[in-house]
């Protein structure tokens, strides 16, 4: 129930990011959800892909500062609401959240949800318990 994450230092210039998909692009690596945060000088490149070890692979082939974590995919119906009901489980049994970003599948009505927390297992057993469906890593990779 564990996805991977891939998290690539880069720094914060013009084409570096053009670098990174090309990269990516020419080893048939496909993207299947992604966040940046950025400060002045660089930026972390947070992607779920489909092939997380050829993308790792060719990533520090190219030289690029690239790691694997191990994050939590949730699928939560896209109605008002329905995020809450998922933090708000690991909010009243103190599992905190250091990062997170979604996507919509249109087709599904479905939201999916990337959480980055301090205790993976807990927040696994805590959201199974509470009925949030979470997506394994196949389901993930093949969307």
């Amino acid at each position: 129930m564990l996805i991977e994450q891939l998290s690539i230092f880069v720094e914060n210039k013009k084409g570096r990011l053009a670098e990174v998909t090309g990269i990516l692009a020419k080893h048939n690596v496909d993207i299947r959800a992604l966040c940046i945060a950025d400060t002045t000088d660089y930026g972390i490149l947070r992607l779920i892909v489909d092939k997380p070890g050829v993308a790792v692979e060719c990533l520090k082939e190219e030289g690029l500062t690239v790691s694997l974590t191990k994050v939590i995919a949730i699928a939560i119906p896209d109605t008002p609401g329905s995020l809450y009901k998922a933090v708000d489980l690991l909010a009243k049994h103190d599992i905190a959240v250091e990062y997170m970003y979604a996507f919509l599948n249109p087709k599904k009505d479905t939201a999916f949800v990337i959480l980055r927390v301090e205790d993976n297992e807990k927040a696994i057993k805590v959201l199974t318990d509470g009925g949030v469906a979470l997506m394994k890593s196949e389901e993930m990779y093949t969307l």
